[in-house]
């Protein structure tokens, strides 16, 4: 196990170079030459053309000299925690991603956890009792969850909420350790609305892999033997149908976290996705860059740890 740990991290260190040279070439050459650079933006919104100026901003963000000393130093200062700073507002990155990450991850995470606490139940039901009635209805609600977007679910809910009940999100948001109650109440209805997102698919997932292993002879197997169904169920079919499920979960968290940002840009919701949208509108680089390297450092640790976790759910499973 542990030689195998040693090897993914090293190939996760090889994919975050190869992300972080991809980022560093599309938003340092290629946006530029489209868009324009972004210091020459900031100094004509002054109304000012003074080179000076432009270098000035340049050699103090780093923007200046040739692109591969720009790129190490860009990657030197990931490696000592500085993500640099903003080029519109002068605040540090870290500083901001700090504060905005906890609410991203937490989002996302309540998010996962409610889709998981929704669907897996529905689609255990689904496939004990398929073609029978709750099947059709469970299989109808996950097409249903599908069909439905949740920022178009979020939309209706504070349109209807505030022309019915007088009802609006919370405006100011508050932390954990400032207000509990308070944060909650703001936590709760996105996070809601996240879960719904990948429920539906994990519905039709549990279901399809329940189906694969209750036709499984083992499980005809503890059946003939007079084994309770619920043992059958839940301890032979549900663990043997687990390793897609993990996979799809796993894997879900980041996907969940990136695209928190309109559920973030509805609720008003101090978050990376609220953050990052409105740096891509000013061409912020050091965010823009930063936002992309951290959803893939994200990304590569949910890969090891679903792998890892394989070892836990399936014995046969060895590294």
């Amino acid at each position: 196990m542990g030689r195998y740990v040693t090897q993914r991290l090293a190939l996760a260190g090889v994919t975050l170079v190869l992300v972080s040279i991809i980022v560093f070439t599309l938003l340092r050459v290629l946006v530029p030459l489209v868009y324009g650079d972004a210091v020459d933006i900031i100094v004509s919104e002054y109304g000012r053309s003074d080179p000076e100026l432009v270098k000035e901003l340049k050699d103090e963000y780093g923007l200046s000299g040739n692109l591969p000393l720009q790129y190490l130093e860009w990657v030197g200062g990931i490696l000592r925690g500085d993500l640099g700073e903003s080029l519109f507002n002068g605040r540090s990155v870290s500083g901001e991603m700090r504060s905005r990450l906890a609410v991203s991850f937490e989002l996302g995470l309540i998010g996962l956890v409610t889709g998981v606490l929704m669907s897996v139940p529905m689609g255990i039901a689904a496939a004990v009792l398929q073609n029978r009635w709750p099947d059709y209805a469970l299989r109808s609600i996950a097409i249903l969850i599908d069909a439905m977007p949740g920022f178009w679910l979020a939309i209706l809910i504070i349109t209807f909420g505030s022309l019915w009940f007088n009802w609006a999100p919370p405006l100011n948001f508050k932390y954990l350790h400032e207000d509990p109650i308070a944060h909650i109440q703001i936590m709760a209805m996105p996070a809601l609305l996240i879960g719904l997102t990948p429920s539906g698919s994990l519905v039709r997932l549990v279901r399809t892999q329940m189906l694969e292993v209750l036709r499984q002879d083992y499980i005809r197997t503890a059946q003939a033997k007079g084994l309770p169904s619920r043992t059958v169920v839940f301890t032979h079919a549900f663990r043997n149908s687990l390793l897609p499920v993990v996979t799809v979960v796993g894997l879900s968290l980041p996907g969940l976290m990136a695209g928190t940002a309109i559920f973030e840009s509805i609720f008003s919701l101090p978050g990376m996705g609220q953050y990052l949208v409105s740096s891509v509108g000013n061409l912020d680089y050091p965010v823009i860059m930063s936002t992309n390297i951290i959803f893939a450092v994200l990304i590569v640790l949910s890969n090891l740890a679903v792998d890892i976790s394989y070892t836990f759910i399936d014995p046969r499973v060895r590294y």
